[in-house]
């Protein structure tokens, strides 16, 4: 009797990201608490949470796509739509709104023509929110491109961007 395996063998769907998805998902059982990990995992993997991948989730961990989709949309670092190349977040927590952040939030939008959750149609920024950094002690707080900066003002955020913006604003002439 013989056996014959495939080292890079695909998942049905021929998409290999799958593939590492399903071992993912069997690492952890198929248990339905290990669903944030999972979704972690698969952001990992695609980049972002398109509606059709929380449906496969779902149906592998026997889930109603829901709860799901209602995991998803509750944490802020899981993202429905394609990021941009570079990404803003303003921390809107009490101690960053109380020390100006929704003044850096408004001028943001003002100035890349987008709102939070949103990515500029060329690819270039996403301006997203979170509910908090946990840098109260450095109010108002704002990350870009992973890196947490504090004391921020409207001003301070619009120079930190200003070569996103460059290229923003060149693509729409």
């Amino acid at each position: 009797m013989t056996t014959t395996t495939k080292p890079n063998q695909t998942h049905p769907s021929g998409d290999k990201r799958l593939k590492m998805l399903d071992a993912t998902i069997k690492r952890h059982q198929y248990q339905q608490d290990a669903l944030i990990e999972i979704l972690h995992k698969a952001q990992e993997i695609f980049g972002y949470l398109e509606t059709d991948l929380l449906l496969y989730i779902a149906h592998s961990l026997k889930l109603p796509p829901s709860r799901v989709y209602g995991v998803a949309t509750f944490y802020h670092l899981f993202s429905l739509a394609p990021q941009g190349k570079h990404t803003c977040v303003v921390c809107t927590g009490t101690a960053c709104y109380v020390k100006g952040a929704q003044a850096i939030l408004t001028n943001l939008e003002k100035s890349t023509c987008i709102h939070p959750g949103e990515t500029t149609a060329d690819g270039e920024l996403s301006l997203l929110t979170a509910r908090c950094l946990g840098a109260c002690g450095i109010a108002p707080a704002v990350v870009f491109d992973g890196a947490v900066l504090g004391n921020q003002t409207p001003e301070t955020v619009e120079q930190h961007i200003q070569g996103w913006l460059t290229a923003i604003q060149n693509s729409e002439q």
